[in-house]
């Protein structure tokens, strides 16, 4: 049998860091779902909120400080995919202590498909087992929101 040889230069290293440029005190703080849909109403392209579907999370500190925003994903008129795993790879790299949801519909209609409620669920366990809060899943359209949390989903 002949012996394998290991060269560690072979193998990638993988290094993981979160640079924030702005100190925590001038970060926004994020009491209620009327302030998330602002801040990410004014963080998303205006052009696209009524054409095409993106997902985005907002990272947040211990003290709800907003860490960054994300885009998870853009995808089509009626729809994008979300993947959990680079939501959460994100959320652990930015050392967030709580995630917010959101994506817009850009036909307006205010209701979560059984899509988004199902992935909400999904992602709303994966952070238990992460330690990681999910606030809330907010759906923006051009004129207005809807809260999962407001609502009762959660």
């Amino acid at each position: 049998m002949s012996k394998i040889k290991f060269d560690a230069l072979q193998i990638p290293e993988i290094k993981i860091s979160y640079s924030a440029k702005i100190p925590a005190s001038q970060r926004p703080k994020v009491n209620t779902s009327a302030q998330a849909a602002a801040l990410f109403r004014n963080h998303w392209d205006k052009d696209q909120l009524g054409f095409v579907e993106s997902f985005k999370v907002m990272l947040f500190n211990r003290a709800n400080r907003v860490l960054g925003i994300y885009t998870a994903s853009i995808g089509g008129i009626s729809g994008t995919v979300a993947d959990p795993k680079l939501i959460f790879a994100t959320a652990l790299k930015s050392a967030s202590s709580g995630i917010l949801l959101c994506h817009n519909h850009p036909s307006g209609n205010l209701a979560p498909s059984q899509a988004d409620i199902n992935l909400t669920k999904k992602i709303k366990e994966a952070g238990k087992l992460l330690d990681i809060d999910v606030l809330d899943h907010i759906i923006l359209t051009e004129e207005n929101y809807f809260s999962f949390q407001d609502n009762g989903y959660f």
